[in-house]
């Protein structure tokens, strides 16, 4: 992978990163805040029997047609923490369908139907107690008669699924995701197929591990990344910015008597505008340009819509000036890009500043901690280039992962979308919960279903990228053998479970600690492109993330 920035080409050599400890298996379906655990397939979803199912990343190789597999009584998958020994085997059936979800067709043998029948008398027995019968002695059909036959053949059924299905699950064990088995068959259908035929069939989907196609294949390899970022005078510009910025909160504002406005002077301003229209009757107030009280900073010229300085320039208090702009194509909003206006700005008060000598006697107060502005001066210029640098870590960053998620091909599974979908909701809600304190209705209606529905229909595009940008950066880690430090990875877990205690936010041990390693992956990867340009400049993605 050749990246390009600026003037300065990374070469990505994937043969030469670190390889140093990490587990080669990921979960990518990591959460550390859920909103809603519902499931959008209109089918019985499964909770107890599926929850120990993970995803280990590898590249699994798919049926492409039926293929008939036959569950042994002895046959072991570490779907709960034991599994029956079944009297015969189950046939299983095994098809693909579309979004990375495998079917299970499941043919259960009537000489395990009998068995579970057996089953479940024997532990009604313990549990029922019928006048003038002994524990344990009741006659099947006294029994029978007394909880219901429908009832029976219900717990028959249940009993059934749960003998067979850690069995049937055995041809999907190390590619099955989380949470993703569901029984599609209705469970009314499996009762009279039991009913019947004294046997039992059903149908089970379970969402398995995608395949990363890579196009062309190891293409990341080769892969050129250009950059654009500022030049190296950004962060002396930005410092002398600041520097100024504190020079001005340290002095005072003086009432302008005997002249109009200039530069370096603030305005109080009343602001108003309207469309431009040979047809008068066609004339609108434009309410997003009109403002009263405005302090209008003269040195923040460059920030207002362009020749607005230029216009008032000379005005004085109590003056007023009326004249044209035109809103540039590029201005932020896009309802104004191009529109002709006429601004009318009255002027209330103008204020000039009485700044303090910049010398060595204010340095105290400009930075606490530094006794000359030379040392001031050099200070905030360093934590500029630090501010600088972490930009431009995080703009190659973005762009590695941009350039990532296009040269795959990944057939999504719909449960790995949606809680994708869910995590990244989940973090929007925290940020407008910090930023704006919802109250309790505020926030169930924000978090309910039918808008955590509408949040994964209109950022399905968005979602989708995120999702191959992860799996693509976790197939390099595998393909290349990437490690991560064990001791770093327990010590950031640690790290982001203390925050989360301290935001009183629930989260799964397990989740995070899935979450940390994919964000290592990324790390990993980006710490080999500084590898290659410099060794003893490694400035590691990783001490980024909680920038």
């Amino acid at each position: 992978m050749e990246l390009c920035i600026t003037n300065s080409t990374r070469i990505l050599n994937l043969n030469s990163l670190n390889r140093t400890g990490l587990p080669l298996s990921v979960s990518l379906k990591n959460s550390t805040v859920e909103f809603m655990n519902q499931n959008y397939f209109n089918s019985q979803k499964l909770s107890s029997f599926s929850r120990q199912i993970h995803l280990y990343l590898h590249q699994p190789q798919f049926h492409r047609s039926p293929v008939r597999i036959f569950a042994s009584s002895s046959s072991s998958v570490a779907l709960g923490p034991e599994k029956d020994r079944l009297p015969a085997d189950i046939e299983v059936t095994e098809s693909p369908e579309p979004n990375s979800t495998v079917r299970l067709s499941v043919e259960v043998p009537e000489a395990v139907c009998k068995d579970s029948y057996k089953r479940v008398l024997n532990e009604l027995m313990k549990q029922v107690k019928i006048p003038g019968f002994r524990p344990g002695k009741i006659p099947e059909s006294v029994l029978v008669g007394f909880v219901g036959e429908q009832n029976v053949k219900k717990a028959t059924v249940e009993s059934i699924l749960k003998r067979t299905l850690p069995h049937a699950m055995t041809s999907v064990t190390g590619r099955a995701l989380r949470d993703s088995v569901r029984i599609v068959t209705k469970f009314s259908e499996m009762e009279k197929n039991y009913s019947s035929l004294n046997s039992l069939s059903y149908d089970v989907l379970v969402d398995v591990a995608p395949e990363v196609k890579w196009n062309p294949g190891n293409g990341y390899k080769n892969l050129k990344i250009v950059v654009e970022i500022d030049n190296d005078t950004a962060a002396q510009q930005a410092a002398e910015e600041e520097l100024r910025r504190r020079h001005k909160s340290l002095g005072s504002l003086k009432i302008v008597t005997d002249r109009g406005l200039q530069v370096g002077d603030i305005a109080i301003v009343d602001i108003s505008a309207t469309t431009i229209d040979e047809d008068e009757s066609n004339v609108q107030n434009i309410p997003d340009a009109e403002t009263k009280g405005f302090h209008f900073d003269t040195e923040d010229g460059d920030k207002v819509l362009p020749g607005f300085l230029d216009s008032i320039s000379g005005i004085q208090r109590g003056e007023t000036k009326s004249f044209r702009l035109a809103f540039p194509e590029s201005w932020r909003q896009e309802h104004l890009r191009g529109v002709q206006a006429q601004f009318t700005v009255e002027c209330r008060e103008l204020f000039y500043r009485d700044l303090p000598k910049l010398d060595d006697s204010l340095a105290g107060k400009l930075l606490p901690g530094c006794t000359t502005i030379e040392q001031v001066k050099e200070t905030l210029l360093q934590k500029c280039r630090e501010v600088e640098q972490t930009a431009k870590d995080q703009a190659t960053d973005n762009a590695i992962l941009d350039q990532l998620y296009k040269m795959v091909e990944i057939d999504i599974p719909q449960s790995l979308f949606e809680e994708q979908g869910r995590q990244l909701y989940g973090a929007q809600l925290l940020q407008m919960q910090a930023g704006m304190k919802l109250n309790e209705q505020q926030l169930a209606a924000l978090s309910s279903p039918k808008a955590v529905k509408e949040f994964l229909e209109n950022q399905r595009e968005n979602i989708t990228n995120v999702i191959k940008q992860n799996l693509a950066v976790g197939d390099i880690f595998k393909r290349e053998n990437l490690q991560f430090s064990t001791e770093d990875l327990v010590k950031e877990v640690e790290n982001s479970i203390a925050e989360l205690k301290q935001q009183k936010q629930e989260y799964d041990e397990d989740r995070v600690r899935e979450q940390v390693s994919t964000f290592s992956y990324v790390g990993l990867i980006f710490c080999g492109i500084m590898q290659s340009q410099n060794s003893s400049h490694i400035s590691c993605f990783w001490n980024l993330l909680h920038r």
